[in-house]
């Protein structure tokens, strides 16, 4: 039987996280095809693992190729992500769209539990279908007020200046690099970034950028979202470059030589995700992503393994 979902947004300590994630490893491991045949081809056999360390991560390029999917019947929604580089994009299927919006709400309140009316920038995302970002920013803009502005600058600004309460610029990083071209100075403004320049412009380090960003705009520092379509919940950085997981969310890096193997604080290697919320796809996914852990279990992004495409929603590699 699966966990119900309250005790997965309610995880209060380690040992119910590793509990859960446990039993919900031996329940996808028998419903998810591709994840079964995975495990299949390492000679994994799930009633022998014991212990989370030991639970293997799903290559993340397998939802570009296979239907990652183990609920019943069939999904209430599957979304897709962009394709950037081209090829086929990745499809997460999404058994309840409620699940999803408790999810992501839950992990915008640990971040921002102020509320503030949102100022959407997301070009890019809002001229394809299928974006699971969007729809996030969107009950999120239903809660809390504000709206999207594909191209408008001098509405949004407009709009921005008219609220004197507490407002969030959210926004993919070209579409803010060319507002900041017209160096507004925001106030009362947290600026999140999400994404990278889709061609659009030329890549800069993060590092950069954000130090663009905060001159034009008259804020201190640039917040950033990182989260997937392969992906249920979210991780936030509030502009010091450390993202912090929700409870029911795990970062751990794993040792390009050695997949199976884990590294320590402060070593470089690929990016390993649990999440408990994708309970209907696979919560154990190894992403192409290249990070490392902080001493204070918080995780910072260094860019791409080597030979992965670039993502939509990948931050840029920071060069300092």
């Amino acid at each position: 039987m699966l966990t119900d979902f309250d005790k997965v947004l309610g995880i209060s300590s380690r040992e119910e996280f590793d509990h859960l994630a446990l039993e919900l490893f031996r329940w996808q491991a028998e419903r998810c095809a591709p994840y079964r045949d995975y495990l299949a081809l390492l000679g994994c056999e799930p009633t022998e693992v014991e212990r989370v360390e030991e639970i293997p991560h799903l290559p993340i390029e397998i939802f570009r190729t296979h239907r990652v999917w183990c609920g019943e019947g069939e999904p209430e929604k599957v979304f897709s992500s962009s394709t950037t580089s081209g090829g086929e994009p990745s499809l997460h299927p999404m058994a309840s769209l409620d699940d999803y919006r408790r999810t992501f709400s839950a992990a915008w309140e640990r971040f921002l539990p102020t509320p503030h009316r949102i100022y959407a920038l997301l070009p890019c995302y809002l001229e394809r279908e299928g974006s699971s970002l969007v729809y996030m920013v969107d009950e999120l803009i239903r809660l809390y007020g504000g709206g999207f502005y594909l191209h408008d600058h001098d509405r949004l600004l407009a709009d921005m200046a008219e609220y004197e309460g507490p407002k969030v610029l959210f926004g993919v990083s070209y579409a803010l690099l060319d507002l900041a071209e017209r160096k507004p100075q925001l106030s009362n403004t947290i600026v999140i970034e999400t994404g990278g320049m889709k061609g659009r412009r030329k890549e800069m380090p993060k590092a950069e950028m954000h130090r663009v960003l905060c001159e034009a705009f008259g804020v201190e520092r640039i917040a950033s979202e990182y989260g997937m379509a392969e992906l249920t919940s979210q991780a936030y950085s509030s502009g010091d470059g450390l993202f912090y997981a929700p409870p029911w969310m795990r970062v751990t890096v794993r040792d390009l030589n050695n997949p199976f193997a884990t590294l320590g604080v402060g070593r470089t290697g690929g990016v390993n995700i649990i999440d408990l919320a994708n309970r209907h796809s696979c919560a154990f996914i190894e992403s192409a992503d290249l990070g490392r852990l902080s001493a204070d279990g918080g995780f910072e992004l260094c860019g791409r393994v080597g030979g992965s495409p670039i993502r939509g929603c990948n931050l840029l590699v920071d060069n300092e």
